[in-house]
């Protein structure tokens, strides 16, 4: 079993472990980080909660503290992932050597990521907000020597390709990391366009959730839905998150879970900034129990007691179901997800399933019932129609 000290890295860095109890490396870790210390471009791919945040955040640090007039992007498809990433990375550095950086989100004062820029040797954030600082020249990137794209498949899927595409035309020579819990093929082919003769690291089946998540399914209409929440909702412990389709979903839920004498919040897009982040804080405080939320929750939303996940709404995008249910069961720790099924989800439910497993059999066909009643009557309607015309041709000869 390899160690962190077995990875040559600079002192600060291995103190920094040894204070947040960290020795041994997870299976990511070990592949990705001799990998990119040796300065070479990776694909990555790993299950939810394994660890790949270190993955690409030792490697970067490391470079950084032994390259002084180097710099480091990370881009990041959601605000909360951004500011996670970059809470977990200064982490790695001690007092005397902490990071300076600069959290480039949308919500957050200009003014604010204007000063940070000044002196920032790591940028971390979302590709809008980037290129909107490219744009006004406060972001100069010819110093930057090394780029991380976090959760890869959504911010190509996201549409941030182009934007992406514009930050990185303007970074010099640089080495470029790139790691997702899941990678469609056809955005594994469009990331290999950003990478130089990449090294692909990847541990575990792709596309399937770690054996520690316990998932089930709950039939019910549509009608039925929000009472069969309750009765689940009684039955469990411990923090949950609970995952429906759109923001408006969200607040009402929420709202009639509190009416209903459950503690809930809703966190969603719609948010200020600095609201979302006080909903997280509490909820990572344990002020409140089941966090109400769309799928801006869904990625990177790293909270290590969370127990449960509960997919109200069945996702749109099947990748979706993987990164929900990955907020449970983090860091070795074990978790439930359920999932609600309307009739009509059965055709999303199947193409989840099918990427979880390629062999997956398609869901029979069931005849509709009422369709047989209406083709029955239909035929007795016709045969009496039939015999009430051959009446009446009798009775004209």
């Amino acid at each position: 079993m390899k160690k962190f000290s077995d990875f040559n890295l600079i002192p600060p860095v291995l103190n920094a472990l040894k204070k947040l109890k960290l020795s041994e490396p997870t299976p990511i870790q070990a592949l990705s980080i001799p990998l990119a210390m040796e300065g070479r471009d990776l694909l990555g791919t790993a299950q939810t909660g394994t660890g790949k945040t270190f993955a690409f955040g030792i490697p970067l640090v490391n470079h950084l503290a032994l390259n002084k007039n180097s710099c480091a992007l990370i881009l990041t498809p959601t605000r909360e992932l951004a500011l996670q990433v970059l809470t977990a990375l200064k982490s790695l550095t001690s007092k005397d050597n902490l990071l300076v950086a600069a959290l480039l989100i949308g919500g957050d004062s200009i003014q604010k990521q204007l000063k940070q820029l000044k002196k920032a040797r790591l940028v971390v954030g979302t590709p809008g907000r980037m290129k909107d600082h490219l744009k006004r020249n406060s972001l100069k990137l010819n110093k930057f020597d090394y780029l991380v794209l976090d959760e890869t498949d959504r911010m190509l899927d996201m549409g941030f390709v182009d934007d992406i595409k514009a930050i990185i035309e303007k970074l010099p020579s640089h080495q470029t990391l790139l790691f997702s819990a899941t990678l469609p093929k056809n955005i594994s082919n469009l990331a290999q366009k950003f990478l130089n003769k990449p090294e692909r690291v990847n541990v575990g089946k792709e596309n399937t959730p770690i054996i520690d998540i316990k998932q089930e399914v709950r039939n019910v209409s549509q009608k039925e839905k929000y009472d069969q929440l309750k009765i689940e909702l009684l039955e469990r412990t411990g923090s949950i998150v609970l995952f429906v389709k759109t923001k408006r979903s969200a607040d009402r839920i929420a709202l009639q879970l509190r009416k209903d004498k459950f503690d809930a919040e809703a966190i969603h897009g719609d948010l200020r900034q600095s609201k979302r982040e006080k909903v997280l804080m509490k909820f990572r405080k344990n002020r409140f129990q089941i966090l109400v939320a769309t799928d801006v929750a869904a990625r990177g939303l790293d909270i290590p007691l969370i127990e449960h996940v509960i997919n109200y709404d069945i996702p749109q995008n099947p990748e979706d179901y993987i990164h929900r249910i990955g907020r449970t069961a983090r860091a070795g720790a074990k978790g439930s997800a359920l999932t609600f099924l309307t009739p009509t989800d059965q055709k999303n439910w199947y193409l989840i399933e099918k990427l979880i497993n390629p062999n997956a059999e398609p869901p029979k066909r069931k005849t509709d019932s009422r369709r047989k009643k209406v083709k029955k009557s239909f035929r007795k309607f016709h045969k009496m129609t039939f015999k009430s015309r051959r009446k009446k041709t009798k009775k004209k000869h």
